[in-house]
Formats: C-alpha cells, sequence, structure tokens
C-alpha cells in the first residue's frame, strides 16, 4: 500500500464505531479493575496480617480467582483501548499517537506481571509438597509479600498510565472532532497519575484528589466515547489535512 493510499483508507473507515468501541473497551476495563482491586482484594486482604489474609484467599478462593480473571480482562481491555486511539488521534499528531501508545502499552505489560503476582498467594498456599520445608507462618508471610509486591507494581504502571493520559489529553486538545475541555480533564488526571512516582504522596492524595480527578477525566471520555463517539465528518478532515 502506497502513502497516499493510507489516508484514503483511514477517510473510509467508521471513526464514530471505532470512538464507541474504545468507550466501552474503557467502560469494560475500568470495571473489572474496579472488580479485582476493590471487591476482591479490598476485601480479602487485611493490611499487615499474612494469617488473616491467608484464611480469607483460602476461605474464597473462588472469588479470588474471579479477581485474577478481572485483571486479565481488564488488562485486554486497556489494550484494546490503546489500539482504537492511537487509530483515532493518528490524523492529530501520528508521532505523539504512537508516544501514547507506547507508554500505554509499558503500562500494560507491567499490570499484566502484576497480575500474576495477585495468582500467587493460590500457590504458595496451596500445599504443594515443596513447599513443606516453610512454616506455615513464613508461607503466609510470603504469599503477603507477593500481594505487597503487586501493590508497589501498581505505583509503577500508573505512572506509565499518566504519561499516556496527558499525551491523550493533548491530542484532544488538538484536535477538531472532541471537546477540547475533555482533553484538559484528562490531562489533569494524567498529572495527578504521576504523583506515583512518589507513593506515599500518591496514597495520600488518591481518595480526596487524585480518585475524583481520574473520574473526571477517563469517565468523561468514556462517557463521551459512547454517547457522542467523534465527529466523522471533522475527523475526516483531519485525516486530509494530515495527508496534505
Amino acid at each position: 500500500m502506497s502513502a497516499n493510499e493510507i489516508p484514503e483508507k483511514l477517510a473510509k473507515s467508521s471513526p464514530a464505531l471505532k470512538a464507541r468501541l474504545a468507550g466501552l473497551a474503557y467502560l469494560i476495563c475500568g470495571t473489572a479493575y474496579t472488580f479485582a482491586d476493590g471487591s476482591v482484594r479490598g476485601k480479602l486482604v487485611v493490611a499487615g496480617d499474612a494469617a488473616a489474609t491467608a484464611r480469607n484467599i483460602l476461605g474464597h478462593q473462588s472469588l479470588y480467582r474471579l479477581g485474577f480473571a478481572a485483571d486479565l480482562v481488564s488488562v485486554l481491555g486497556y489494550i484494546a483501548v490503546t489500539l482504537l486511539l492511537y487509530d483515532l488521534f493518528r490524523p492529530v499528531n501520528r508521532s505523539l499517537s504512537l508516544y501514547a501508545a507506547f507508554f500505554s502499552f509499558g503500562g500494560c505489560i507491567i499490570q499484566a506481571v502484576s497480575t500474576l503476582l495477585h495468582l500467587a498467594p493460590l500457590v504458595i498456599l496451596g500445599g504443594a509438597q515443596y513447599w513443606n520445608a516453610f512454616q506455615p507462618e513464613q508461607l503466609q508471610s510470603l504469599a503477603l509479600f507477593s500481594l505487597d509486591l503487586r501493590a508497589q507494581s501498581t505505583n509503577i504502571y500508573m505512572v506509565f498510565f499518566g504519561v499516556y493520559c496527558i499525551l491523550i489529553g493533548y491530542l484532544i486538545l488538538r484536535s477538531t472532532f472532541m471537546p477540547r475541555i475533555i482533553g484538559a480533564f484528562l490531562a489533569i488526571a494524567g498529572v495527578g497519575y504521576l504523583t506515583f512516582l512518589s507513593p506515599p504522596l500518591a496514597h495520600d492524595l488518591f481518595p480526596h484528589v487524585l480518585m475524583p480527578a481520574g473520574a473526571l477525566g477517563e469517565g468523561s471520555l468514556i462517557l463521551w466515547l459512547l454517547i457522542f463517539g467523534v465527529n466523522s465528518q471533522r475527523w475526516k478532515q483531519q485525516v486530509a489535512a494530515a495527508a496534505e
């Protein structure tokens, strides 16, 4: 395919459909992550209490495994969002859209690794014979350590997603087919996520600052994509302008 054919293919595609699919994937991703983090780990993991955490996990193994499945859905959903938004915002600035996708995929890779750490306690506490060299208290502590390590990895991938939100927010501001206020909200949320570079600060700000900012930024983007999609005519005009 020649360079001149690429804009023509983009112009003939359905940006509104892609936008709504991105919104749907974003919604599924966020819902799955909230379930895994709030309804599973939030209820079963007792901070600083390895024995209680082990009892909760072993007593609710089906729920805990469902949390693992939800984490996987979240990762796959965000990958879909990344691909769709890259295609949508490529006419605005191809390089920045590619950089944004790079940071998002980096965050998804780290999140996928952290998802395996969620599964680790089931292996450690599963009663396999090769764990007999350890005392039950040691195994419980090791299981809680794997969950603490998973929580620490969250601080890393949130920084990657923060950069992604800033770049997508900037692309929305530069676009002609979406409201710029949504780009501003999303960029502000991304700046907030960068505070995870200092985990104690981020954890202090999370309930009162970061969570509302994230809900406003990402939530407004999801709702707009689902309800309105994008202005297809203006999107095609920006494709044509980029080709020139």
